[in-house]
C-alpha cells in the first residue's frame, strides 16, 4: 500500500498549498448532513456523526459552521436531501478505484462520475467489482518529527492497533474498525500529535504503475476528487519512488 500510502501525504501536503477549504468544508458539511439524517444529530450516539465532526475539525471548519450542518440533518434547518452512494470502477493499468459519494441527484452525479473516468482512460464499473479488493480499516497518521516514536509506538499497541507503518516522514497506524477510536483517543492522551484520524478502505494488495499510466491515472483521481459529490477516494495502485520525482509531485 506504499503508493497509495505516499498519494494521502502529498494530498494532504497540496491541500495546506492550494488552500482549497472551501471545498474541504463543503464536503465536511455534506458528511455531517447525511450522518446526523440516518443517526440522529448526538455525537455521543452517533459514531458516524463523530467520525463527521472529527474530520471537519481537522480542516478548521468552524463551530457554528458545524452546528449548522447538524441542524440541516435532523431538520432543524432546512437544507438538502444527500444520498450515499459508492461507485467502483477502473484506471489505467487495471487499477481498482473505490468511490463513496454523497448527491442529491444520483443520476447526474452518475453521468459525471462516468465522463471523468473515460477522459482518463478509465471506466465505471458495476457494484461490487473491486469493493473486495479492500479492507474498512481505521487510520491514524502521525508526523514523525513531532512525535517521540517510543510514546506513540506504546500507546497505539496498548490500544489495539493492528500495525504501524513507516511512510517516510509520517507513521501511518492502521486499525480494526472497533478499535478505532481507543488507538486515537490513547495517542491524545501520551500527547502524541495527530495528523488525520479516519475510518478509511485500505487496498488489500496493489498494482504497479509508471511513466503515462501513472500520469493519467493521478490526473484521473485528482479529477475526481475535484468532484463536489465525492467524499473519498480509494484506489489500490502503487507507482515507485523514482516515478513520483519524475511527475513531479515529490522533492
Amino acid at each position: 500500500m506504499a503508493g497509495h500510502s505516499k498519494w494521502a501525504n502529498i494530498k494532504h501536503r497540496k491541500a495546506r498549498q492550494d488552500a482549497k477549504r472551501g471545498q474541504a468544508w463543503s464536503k465536511c458539511a455534506r458528511a455531517i448532513i447525511a450522518a446526523a439524517k440516518n443517526g440522529g444529530g448526538d455525537p455521543s450516539a452517533n459514531l458516524t456523526l463523530r467520525y463527521a465532526i472529527d474530520e471537519a475539525r481537522t480542516v478548521n471548519m468552524p463551530k457554528d459552521t458545524i452546528e449548522n450542518a447538524i441542524k440541516k440533518g435532523t431538520g432543524e434547518l432546512a437544507g438538502a436531501n444527500y444520498e450515499n452512494v459508492v461507485y467502483e470502477g477502473y484506471g489505467a493499468n487495471g487499477v481498482a478505484i473505490l468511490l463513496e459519494l454523497l448527491t442529491d441527484n444520483r443520476n447526474r452525479t452518475a453521468g459525471e462520475i462516468r465522463k471523468i473516468f473515460e477522459k482518463s482512460g478509465g471506466h465505471l464499473g458495476t457494484a461490487g467489482c473491486v469493493a473486495y479488493l479492500f479492507a474498512n480499516k481505521g487510520s491514524v497518521v502521525v508526523v514523525k518529527d513531532a512525535a517521540d516514536e517510543e510514546a506513540m509506538v506504546a500507546a497505539a499497541i496498548d490500544a489495539g492497533a493492528e500495525d504501524i507503518i513507516d511512510d517516510g516522514e509520517s507513521w501511518h497506524i492502521v486499525t480494526e474498525p472497533t478499535h478505532f477510536v481507543a488507538v486515537r483517543d490513547a495517542l491524545q492522551q501520551a500527547s502524541v500529535p495527530i495528523q488525520s484520524a479516519r475510518m478509511t478502505m485500505i487496498p488489500n494488495g496493489t498494482v504497479a504503475c509508471e511513466g503515462k499510466e501513472a500520469r493519467n491515472l493521478l490526473h484521473l483521481i485528482e479529477a475526481l476528487e475535484d468532484h463536489d459529490d465525492v467524499q473519498t477516494v480509494f484506489a489500490n495502485f502503487d507507482i515507485p519512488e523514482e516515478e513520483w520525482v519524475a511527475l513531479g509531485e515529490v522533492d
